[in-house]
């Protein structure tokens, strides 16, 4: 019994999804979300262009309420609209743009609608997108053309979840053409980036344990800040104080006495002593 009440009940919103998709056409919508609250029954659409879905004075947002009351059982919907930031990012925004552009066109001018989409897609600041137009264009046989730019992930988890995938179609004349869009958002985290701080310094602490062995252990993990380089001193070569020797020259007003002198005074005291006798 629980099976069935759940089944019953994801498929009732998959067909009121479908009904306001029938309904708001050419709106830019880009997803739909059912919640229950103790009120009601809540509808959140998220869209481009909010004016067109309320109308006047918020005239088609209650027909809106009415029909899906009357149709699908409601008890007391509220319709909630949410505007798209950046609608060049939104896969199924995109997807509806380039189907209304091919039905006002052509498919003669396929190639600028691809590469006009890509390029807005690109400037938005996606990682990378890529448009795949398949049907008669224009020709007799059926091809595909493909748009591609930027890096995308084709494979992987990434791929599933974070690559924004849509699917719409295009009625011509010659028929019917499809459009695939994918677009990697620039917000999505891959996971192979790698986030590297800058001037982080790790303290390793060495400490001995009772065995005697020694252990690094990570103490804290510090942000020093830049240290400029020192600048270098210039060398003063001290002057080395020499000794001053002064060299004091006494002049001797004696002369040395010479052997002729000798002589003279040997015979002077040889004299004096000879008179005194």
């Amino acid at each position: 019994m629980i099976e069935r009440d759940f089944i019953a009940q994801k498929t009732k919103e998959y067909y009121i999804r479908k009904f306001i998709e029938e309904r708001l056409q050419k709106v830019g919508i880009s997803q739909i979300k059912l919640k229950k609250i103790p009120l009601g029954e809540k509808i959140i659409i998220d869209t481009s262009r909010p004016s067109l879905i309320v109308g006047s004075k918020g005239t088609n947002i209650k027909d809106l309420t009415k029909v899906l009351k009357k149709k699908f059982k409601l008890e007391n919907p509220q319709i909630e609209i949410n505007e798209v930031r950046d609608p060049f990012l939104d896969a199924t925004i995109v997807a509806e743009k380039i189907s209304s552009s091919l039905e006002r066109f052509g498919s003669a001018r396929f190639k600028g609608v691809g590469h006009k989409m890509m390029t807005q897609v690109m400037n938005s600041g996606a990682y990378g997108v890529e448009i795949i137009i398949s049907g008669k264009i224009p020709g007799a046989r059926a091809k595909s053309w493909r748009f591609y730019m930027g890096y995308l992930k084709k494979c992987g988890d990434v791929a599933i979840h974070g690559v924004r995938k849509a699917y719409t179609t295009a009625l011509l004349k010659s028929g019917i053409i499809g459009i695939k869009v994918a677009i990697m958002p620039p917000d999505l985290e891959l996971p192979d980036s790698v986030k590297i701080l800058e001037h982080a310094r790790i303290e390793l602490v060495e400490k001995k344990t009772d065995d005697g062995s020694e252990k690094e252990e990570k103490l804290e993990e510090k942000k020093t800040p830049k240290k400029r380089a020192p600048r270098k001193k210039k060398e003063v070569k001290e002057e080395v104080p020499v000794a001053e020797t002064k060299v004091e020259e006494t002049e001797s007003t004696e002369q040395p006495e010479t052997t002729e002198d000798k002589v003279e005074l040997t015979e002077d005291k040889e004299e004096a002593a000879e008179e005194e006798e």
